[in-house]
């Protein structure tokens, strides 16, 4: 079994992680949570949940996953797969194993978990969230023959893959810039349908009119970006 880590980025999910971690498949090495400037008791709940907690100050999603990254390069031994997994419990963790399932069987370097509508818990994504990646994929689409669907947060990736991204996004565009960076390096992909169901607490990005925007500004720039790169 190849080694497997997961980094979960989270601000202020204290009521949620505990759940999050309890979830995810024994298959796993080890679960990082970076605390992206939590004020609750995200930390400490996680410790308890047997995850090593890491703490970013700088606030972004990216910068979170940056902060794992880092924690990940400084250990002695490095391990084959990364998967990526929000804290607040809208993915199934335990769907963890389908998700890295082509990767260890099939060779593939990336692997999305799409959030298909079929198996989509009613609320669970916004308007502006569906609208949001319907238009996002589309334009990789047409620019790059892409077959995304989604840019779902819960994503498996080979980890010298991860690395030779050279990922840089600190903020809302991490997700589309990794599915950029990999149809520039041609990597193979894969979407595998997943379970979503609505978070536990209120979302920082969805859940508010400057978030969504700002979201969705992002995600734009870096398909644009590499469109005419």
């Amino acid at each position: 079994m190849p080694l497997i880590k997961v980094i979960i980025p989270a601000y202020n999910e204290a009521d949620s992680i505990g759940h999050v971690i309890k979830d995810i498949p024994e298959l796993v090495d080890e679960v990082i949570v970076v605390s992206n400037n939590s004020t609750d008791a995200t930390e400490e709940n996680a410790r308890k949940a047997g995850a090593n907690v890491l703490s970013e100050t700088r606030k972004g999603y990216g910068y979170a996953c940056l902060k794992g990254m880092e924690y990940v390069a400084a250990q002695p031994e490095s391990p084959e797969i990364i998967v990526f997994l929000d804290g607040d419990y809208s993915d199934y963790p335990e769907e963890l194993e389908k998700i890295v399932a082509p990767i260890i069987n099939e060779d593939v370097d990336l692997v999305i978990g799409a959030r298909v509508a079929r198996w989509r818990e009613k609320g669970a994504m916004t308007f502006p969230q569906i609208f949001g990646n319907w238009l996002a994929t589309a334009l990789m689409k047409l620019f790059f023959g892409a077959r995304f669907t989604d840019l779902g947060p819960f994503r498996a990736i080979k980890y010298r893959k991860l690395l030779a991204l050279e990922m840089e996004d600190k903020t809302y565009g991490w997700t589309v810039e990794m599915q950029l960076k990999a149809l520039k390096k041609k990597y193979s992909y894969r979407e595998v349908p997943v379970h979503y169901r609505n978070r536990i607490g209120i979302s920082k990005v969805s859940g508010t009119v400057k978030g969504a925007f700002m979201a969705g500004a992002k995600i734009l720039w870096w398909i644009f970006k590499y469109s005419f790169k």
